[in-house]
C-alpha cells in the first residue's frame, strides 16, 4: 500500500494575523516534495521589539530541506504575504510565481535586494495552471482589499486542496475582479479533500459589505469639506485610493499622492493594467502653491506609523505642507490591534493644530477586506471540503472556525504553526511539531528571536545602563578608583548625592576590600562588581541597570 501522504505545516499565520507562510508537501514521510504558499513579514513595536525593522518567519526547517522545494506560491501583494521573499530568496533559491499585479511588486523588492526580478514568473488565472513537481497549482481570483488576490487551487495525486488566501465575497469591488460564485462552486464540484479558509473576521456576525458602498459617504464628505482635504487609508486598497481620488476631482479638487508607498501601488496598477484611469495628480511642490481648498491630499501612514506621511503632517510640515485649523483629515481605514496608541497620537496632534479629524466612523468610510462569518460559511457551502483547515488569525479565531465548521457536520482541523499535519491520514493527525518563531530584521543583518539581542535592547530600555572600568597591575593592586558611566538612569538617588558618586565610591570600598585573590578571579570580579552596582543603583533610584565591566590589567 502506498505511503505517500499530504501534508501541510504553516511555518507562520496560523496562530496570528501576519508573517503567512504555509508549506504544503506530497511524498513520502521525510522525503516530500514540497511548495511554499506566500512568504511574508509582520511588523514591530517598540515595547515588543523595539529597533527592529521587520519581523520575518523563522524558515530553518524549510532552509534544510531547499532542494525539496519545487516553488512558492504568492496569493497577493499584502507585507505579509510577499514582504519576506527578497529576504529569504537567495536561501531558498525556488522559482516563485504571482499574478501579474503581485509579480510587479515581489519584482521590485527582488532588484532592490540585487535579485534577478527574472525569478518572479507572471502567471496567468484559472484555469491555467502551474506544474510544480506532484503539483499542479492555479491562481483563482478572489475579492479581497488589494487588485489581483486569488485562492490557490492546489492538485496532488491524493486530491484537491484549496488555499483561499485572504478574501472576502464582493462582487462589486471597483478595481479588480469580482466573487465569481459559480467558478468556486465549479473547482468545488469534483470533491475538495481540504479546505485551508481566512479566518479573520470570523467573529462578525453580519455580511460583509462591498467596497462600492463608501464611496458615495466619501464623496459626501469630501465636497463638504471647506480648507485643505488629507485622507490617509491602507497604500495596497487601490480601489480605496481611488474611491478618494475620485471624490477629489469631482469636488473640484487637485489630487496629491504623499508617501512612497502610495505612488508605488497606484504605478504599479497602472503598469499592469489593474487600474485603466486614474485622476490627474500633482507633486507636493505645485500642491502647496494651489488654494487651500482645491487640494486633496493623499497619504501613507494609516496604522500611525511614525515616518509615513501622516505622522509628518501631524508633526508640523511634509514636503513643504502644512494642515492648519479648519482642514479635513479623513482616516478611511480600520485601526489594526496593537495601532490604537499611535493613531490616536496623530489624531489628538491633528486636533491641537485645529484640523477635524473624522475616522473610520464605524464603516461609514472603510470597509474590511476579510470575509465575516456569513460569507466564510458561503465559501464552506460552495466548495464542501472533507475537511476545513482554519488559517490566518489568531489563535482564538482558528479555534471558533472550527466550532463553526463542527457544528456544520464538516470536520475542522486546528493546526497552528509548527504542526506538520498529515491530511491523508483517515483522521487528520499531527505527525510532527517543528520548531517555529520569528527572525528580526535588525538594520542589515538578521537575528533569531532568542540571540539575545533584542532581550538585551529592551532590558537596557527599562532599567538604563552603567559602564564600571577599573585598572588593575600586574600585580593585581588597583590603580585609583574605578570609574562608571551611566545612560538612561536618573542622575540623582534618595541620597541627593549624585548616583555616579555613590556607584563609584561603594565599587571603590569593595576593591580597597577585596584580597588579591578575588581581584585576580576574572569571572568573580566582574560578577562583584556587577552585583554591587545593581544593588546601589535599586538603593538609589529603584533600577537595576544593565552593566558592563570592563578591567583593564597592565603587564
Amino acid at each position: 500500500m502506498s505511503n505517500e501522504r499530504v501534508i501541510y505545516l504553516p511555518l507562520g499565520g496560523a496562530g496570528e494575523i501576519g508573517m503567512n507562510a504555509y508549506v504544503y508537501g506530497y511524498g513520502k514521510p521525510g522525503k516530500e516534495k514540497l511548495i511554499l504558499v506566500d512568504l511574508g513579514v509582520t511588523f514591530p513595536d517598540m515595547d515588543g521589539s523595539p529597533g527592529v525593522d521587520l519581523i520575518l518567519p523563522d524558515i530553518s526547517w524549510l532552509e534544510k530541506r531547499k532542494n525539496d522545494l519545487e516553488a512558492i506560491f504568492v496569493t497577493h501583494a499584502h507585507e505579509d504575504h510577499v514582504g519576506a521573499i527578497a529576504h529569504y530568496y537567495a536561501q531558498l533559491g525556488a522559482p516563485v510565481y504571482a499574478r501579474a499585479f503581485t509579480a510587479n511588486i515581489a519584482r521590485r523588492k527582488m532588484g532592490e535586494h540585487g535579485h534577478p526580478e527574472k525569478a518572479v514568473t507572471v502567471v496567468q488565472p484559472w484555469p491555467e495552471t502551474v506544474k510544480a513537481g506532484p503539483f499542479s497549482v492555479g491562481f483563482a481570483p478572489i475579492s479581497h482589499s488589494i487588485p489581483e488576490s486569488s485562492a490557490l487551487v492546489i492538485d496532488t495525486p491524493k486530491g484537491r486542496l484549496l488555499h483561499t488566501g485572504d478574501f472576502k465575497i464582493d462582487t462589486n469591488p471597483g478595481v479588480g475582479e469580482p466573487f465569481d460564485h459559480a467558478m468556486f462552486e465549479e473547482i468545488g464540484k469534483d470533491g475538495v479533500l481540504a479546505l485551508m479558509c481566512d479566518s479573520t473576521n470570523v467573529f462578525s456576525q453580519h455580511e460583509g459589505r462591498s467596497e462600492s458602498t463608501v464611496s458615495p459617504e466619501i464623496e459626501k464628505l469630501v465636497a463638504g469639506a471647506k480648507g485643505m482635504v488629507a485622507a490617509t487609508t491602507f497604500a495596497s486598497n487601490v480601489a480605496r485610493v481611488l474611491t478618494l481620488a475620485e471624490a477629489g476631482e469631482r469636488a473640484g479638487r487637485s489630487i496629491c499622492l504623499m508617501g512612497r508607498a502610495m505612488r508605488r501601488m497606484i504605478e504599479a496598477s497602472i503598469e499592469t493594467g489593474v487600474l485603466t484611469h486614474f485622476p490627474t495628480t500633482v507633486s507636493p511642490e505645485d500642491a502647496k502653491n494651489l488654494p487651500r481648498e482645491n487640494v486633496m491630499l493623499i497619504v501613507t501612514g494609516s496604522q500611525g506609523e511614525r515616518r509615513a506621511a501622516s505622522a509628518q503632517l501631524a508633526n508640523g510640515k511634509y514636503q513643504g505642507i502644512k494642515l492648519v485649523e479648519g482642514d479635513l483629515f479623513l482616516f478611511s481605514s480600520k485601526t489594526i490591534p496593537g495601532n490604537e496608541r499611535g493613531v490616536i497620537r496623530i489624531m489628538n496632534q491633528f486636533s491641537e493644530i485645529g484640523v477635524d479629524v473624522v475616522d473610520d466612523d464605524g464603516g461609514r468610510y472603510h470597509v474590511s477586506g476579510h470575509a465575516n462569518r456569513p460569507d466564510i460559511e458561503v465559501m464552506h457551502d460552495l466548495v464542501k471540503p472533507q475537511m476545513v483547515v482554519p488559517m490566518h488569525g489568531e489563535h482564538r479565531h482558528l479555534r471558533e472556525h472550527v466550532k463553526i465548521c463542527n457544528a456544520k457536520g464538516i470536520r475542522g482541523v486546528l493546526a497552528v504553526n509548527g504542526m506538520l499535519m498529515n491530511l491523508t491520514a483517515k483522521t487528520p493527525t499531527v505527525d510532527e511539531y517543528v520548531e517555529t518563531g520569528r527572525t528580526y530584521l535588525d538594520g542589515s543583518v538578521r537575528v533569531g528571536a532568542l540571540d539575545g539581542v533584542v532581550r538585551d535592547r529592551i532590558r537596557m530600555a527599562l532599567n538604563g545602563h552603567v559602564t564600571v572600568n577599573v585598572i588593575l597591575d600586574e600585580d593585581n593592586e588597583s590603580l585609583g578608583d574605578p570609574w562608571c558611566e551611566i545612560k538612561g538612569l536618573a542622575e540623582t538617588g534618595t541620597s541627593n548625592a549624585p548616583l555616579i558618586d555613590v556607584l563609584e565610591e561603594d565599587l571603590a570600598q569593595f576593591i580597597n576590600r577585596a584580597g588579591k585573590k578575588v581581584l585576580a578571579d576574572e569571572d568573580k570580579l566582574d560578577d562583584e562588581l556587577r552585583r554591587i552596582t545593581r544593588q546601589s543603583a535599586m538603593t538609589e533610584v529603584g533600577k537595576k541597570p544593565e552593566v558592563t565591566v570592563i578591567v583593564s590589567r597592565l603587564t
